[in-house]
């Protein structure tokens, strides 16, 4: 009996799951499987994906192989056929998007070398751009939060952390330095820190001399000790994933 554990959405049939299994959330970068996605994604719109899925290897006849030099190429002719070909989604806007697409396609390929490197470079720009931003503002979040301070986005100590952290940032990456070694401390660090504060806190909820009558009871110290021996698993797991050791 099967046990692979799947998404909900992909049940529907075996085409699904296969989809699923074999290629969904997996990284591409070959520039032919990346034009036939984008063909079947032209297509997809306003459709579901199931749908495409279904007639993938209708379009794959009908599109050539998804040869993107041959259909850059294609003249009314074969745009008439296109039409005409109930194996596919007959909308003509759509079939004549998947020449422009290609032609498009080609001129990324003879300007950057490879159409799947200009691809990830701008997805890697924009979660860098997201980052860079959202990061720093993050930062003056948690400032303010942990100082008191009760401002808002236009104060100048708000704007200052923000600037800050972000200068920062810029700084680090013209020089070259490479935060790796900081997080990797940081994840030390904070393997080491959570049991050690775990600890501190069941040994402080028992203390009579702070609490008084409302001092732990045994039900609380066991949960409290079953909690500890959380934070130790999770701290060992940080620590030895950051020296390779799991």
């Amino acid at each position: 009996m099967e046990s692979k554990i799947r998404c909900e959405w992909c049940e529907k049939d075996d085409l699904y799951r296969n989809y699923h299994d074999n290629e969904w959330g997996k990284p591409v970068y070959d520039d032919a499987v990346l034009f036939e996605f984008l063909i079947l994604e032209t297509f997809q719109a306003g459709l579901s994906w199931h749908t495409i899925l279904k007639k993938r290897e209708n379009f794959k006849k009908a599109f050539d192989k998804f040869d993107v030099k041959k259909v850059a190429a294609y003249k009314d002719k074969k745009l008439q056929i296109l039409i005409e070909d109930a194996g596919i989604i007959r909308n003509q806007l759509k079939i004549k998007s998947a020449v422009s697409n290609a032609q498009a396609f080609i001129k990324i390929q003879e300007e950057f070398g490879s159409f799947s490197k200009y691809f990830l470079g701008i997805g890697l720009f924009a979660a860098g751009i997201t980052s860079a931003i959202t990061a720093p503002l993050a930062a003056a979040y948690v400032a303010n939060g942990c100082l008191g301070w009760n401002i808002g986005l236009r104060s100048f100590k708000f704007r200052f952390v923000w600037i800050f952290i972000l200068g920062l940032g810029v700084l680090f990456s013209s020089i070259g330095f490479k935060s790796i070694e900081i997080i990797k401390f940081a994840q030390v660090a904070n393997g080491l820190l959570l049991p050690l504060i775990a600890g501190i806190l069941i040994w402080i909820m028992n203390k009579s001399s702070i609490l008084g009558v409302n001092k732990n009871t045994k039900i609380k110290n066991i949960i409290g000790l079953l909690i500890l021996a959380v934070t130790l698993f999770l701290g060992t797991k940080s620590i030895l994933g950051v020296f390779n050791l799991l």
